[in-house]
C-alpha cells in the first residue's frame, strides 16, 4: 500500500456479534521504496492494520506505517522517540499487553507502543528493563499473566535468552542459554514445567551477509537438530536438550506436560528452509505435527496430524502451556509458492475426536492467519469465534470475515467490508476494549 488510509463506518455482511468491542490488528511488511534487487519478503517496513468493532458495526479501519527512523524520514516526519538496537524495522506481530498496544519484531529491534488509533507513540524497551533484543513471539501464561519469550540476536551467535515480562510491562527475567551458529528460533513454547527452545538448522551465513543479502540466515545441515527444555526458572545450563529430524518450525499451535513426564507439541514443521531462495521461504512440504518429547531418553518422536501444506496454527490462547483439543491453520497451496498465498482454505483440527472440517473461502479469496476469540470469559474451548483477513483476488478487496467456531463449515457469521487489498502480512491478534 502506498498511503494510510481512514476509512469510518464500513459496510457489514450479516452481523457482527454484539459482544466484540475492541480491534482486529494486523501487521506486515509494506516497503515504502520496495528495491526488487534486494527485496525479501520477511524485511520492510512495517505496517500496522487494524478495523475497530463495537455495538455490532465497524466503525473504523486504519493502516499506518511504524515511524521507524528509515520510513519517518520517507514521510517527511520526525522519527519516533526512544531507544533502538539495532535495525528499528518492525513489522511482524502486534498484540495487545500491559494495557498497551505492542508492534514486535525477532532478532533486533526494540518493540513499539501504538496508541488506539495505530500511531507510533515510542520504541519502548519495557521501560527500561530489557537489556538485549525481543521476539516477534512471546507467549501468554493464562495463571500469571505473564509474557515468556526466547529472543536471539544476529550480533550474539552463541547465546540465545528466555525473557520474562510482568503483566506491569517490567522484565523481570533474561536468562541466557548457550547455541552455536547463531540459529535463527521464530517461536517458542510453554508448559506448566518447561519453556521450549527450538534450536534447528536454520543459521546466521556470514557468507549470505557477504554476498548482499539483507536476510543472513540459511539452511545449515551441519547444524544438530534439537529441542530444549528449559525449567521456568531454571539456569541457562540446566536446559535438557532433546534430538530431533531436522526440520524447521516457523510456527508452534501449543504444548503441555504430558502424564508420563514428557511433553507433547503441535507445530508446523518444513523439510527445510531457506536453503535455495534469497527472497523468502522455500521449503517443499509442511505438514501440522505433533512431538513428543521424552526428557529422560532425550528424544523426540514426529508423528504427522495432517500432511497437507498449512502454515499459522493457532488454539484458544487460555489454552497456553495447557492441554488443548483444538487447533486452528491456515491451508498453503499443494504446490511450492515461496508467497505462501493460493489456497482458500481455514482447518479446524480436533486432536480429541481425531476429526478435521475445512472451511473454504471460495475462488481467489485467500485467508491469512486467524485468531480465535472466545464467547465469553467462561466459554469453552471452541465457544466462541475465528476472525482474520480473507483477500479477494477477483476485486482487490479484503474482508474481515468472522466465523461461528462451532458452526466451522457453515455460513459466514459476518463480513467487514474493506475497499482495497490488504497485503498479505503476518501475523494478528484481537485486542479486546
Amino acid at each position: 500500500m502506498s498511503e494510510e488510509l481512514t476509512i469510518e463506518d464500513l459496510a457489514v455482511v450479516g452481523e457482527i456479534p454484539p459482544a466484540l468491542d475492541g480491534r482486529y490488528l494486523r501487521i506486515g511488511p509494506n516497503p515504502i521504496a520496495p528495491d526488487p534487487r534486494s527485496y525479501h519478503w520477511f524485511l520492510g517496513d512495517g505496517m500496522v492494520h487494524g478495523l475497530r468493532l463495537q455495538g455490532g458495526r465497524a466503525r473504523w479501519y486504519r493502516n499506518r506505517w511504524i515511524r521507524s527512523a528509515a520510513a519517518a524520514k520517507a514521510l517527511g516526519e520526525p522519527p519516533a522517540p526512544g531507544p533502538r538496537r539495532g535495525d528499528d524495522t518492525v513489522n511482524t506481530n502486534v498484540l495487545g499487553f500491559a494495557g498497551q498496544t505492542w508492534a514486535l519484531v525477532e532478532a533486533g529491534s526494540t518493540p513499539v507502543r501504538l496508541g488506539e488509533t495505530l500511531e507510533t507513540l515510542a520504541y519502548d524497551d519495557f521501560a527500561g528493563t530489557l537489556d538485549g533484543a525481543f521476539t516477534a513471539h512471546p507467549h501468554l501464561d493464562p495463571a500469571t499473566g505473564e509474557l515468556h519469550a526466547i529472543t536471539y540476536d544476529a550480533h550474539d551467535q552463541g547465546t540465545v535468552r528466555h525473557v520474562v515480562v510482568t503483566p506491569d510491562g517490567r522484565v523481570r527475567r533474561e536468562e541466557a542459554i548457550t547455541v552455536s551458529h547463531g540459529p535463527s528460533i521464530h517461536d517458542c513454547a510453554i508448559t506448566e514445567r518447561y519453556v521450549l527452545v527450538f534450536d534447528l538448522p536454520v543459521t546466521f551465513s556470514m557468507g549470505t551477509l557477504i554476498g548482499g543479502h539483507p536476510f543472513p540466515y540459511r539452511w545449515n545441515p551441519a547444524h544438530p537438530a534439537r529441542v530444549g527444555l528449559l525449567p521456568r526458572e531454571g539456569r541457562g545450563d540446566e536446559i535438557i536438550w532433546c534430538d530431533v529430524d531436522p526440520a524447521y518450525v516457523f510456527h508452534v499451535a501449543n504444548a503441555y506436560d504430558a502424564d508420563d513426564g514428557g511433553v507433547v507439541v503441535d507445530l508446523v514443521a518444513h523439510d527445510t528452509m531457506f536453503a535455495d531462495s534469497p527472497q523468502g521461504p522455500d521449503s517443499t512440504h509442511s505438514a501440522l505435527e505433533r512431538w513428543t518429547i521424552d526428557p529422560a531418553t532425550r528424544s523426540v518422536r514426529r508423528q504427522v496430524s495432517d500432511n497437507r501444506p498449512q502454515e499459522f496454527p493457532r488454539i484458544d490462547e487460555r489454552r497456553f502451556g495447557r492441554r488443548h483439543r483444538y487447533v486452528y491453520t491456515m491451508l498453503l497451496p499443494e504446490s511450492r509458492d515461496p508467497g505462501f498465498v493460493g489456497a482458500s482454505g481455514l482447518v479446524k483440527h480436533d486432536h480429541e475426536a481425531g476429526a478435521r472440517q475445512v472451511h473454504d473461502f471460495g475462488p481467489q479469496r485467500y485467508p491469512g492467519e486467524f485468531v480465535f476469540v472466545p464467547a465469553h470469559a467462561d466459554a469453552a474451548e471452541d465457544e466462541g469465534w475465528l476472525m482474520g483477513l480473507v483477500v479477494n483476488m477477483a476485486d482487490e478487496t479484503t474482508d474481515l470475515v468472522i466465523l461461528d467456531a462451532r458452526d466451522f463449515e457453515g455460513t459466514v457469521r459476518a463480513s467487514v467490508r474493506v475497499p482495497h487489498r490488504v497485503p498479505p502480512g503476518f501475523h494478528g491478534n484481537w485486542a479486546p476494549a
